[in-house]
């Protein structure tokens, strides 16, 4: 993975104005996954929008880490069924 594709945790905390501790509680409890490189932990690019949202869950809704971890995988499974519904309805339009 290249590095242009990561962002650092401590510019992110910095900027967001948010506790790297809040960013590990994310990591432990499954949420985000960090990657580990010479001492300093980063988020690739692609997990930002899912991080601002889980953040934007817990500071603006004031959603404790527990129901941030229902609702996300709920908001996964919703989008998967999506997709599947869409897929399924393509596959249909081949016998019509």
């Amino acid at each position: 993975m290249t590095k242009e594709y990561l962002i650092s945790i401590t510019q992110f905390c910095t900027h967001h104005q948010v506790e790297i501790t809040f960013i590990n509680t994310l990591k432990d409890y499954g949420l985000i996954e960090l990657i580990d490189e010479n001492d300093d932990y980063f988020v690739h690019q692609d997990q930002l929008p899912r991080l601002e949202k889980i953040m934007r869950l817990h500071h603006d809704m004031d959603i404790n880490l527990e129901g941030i971890e229902v609702i996300i995988r709920l908001l996964q499974q919703v989008e998967e069924m999506h997709n599947e519904v869409t897929s399924l309805k393509n596959r249909l339009r081949l016998y019509e």
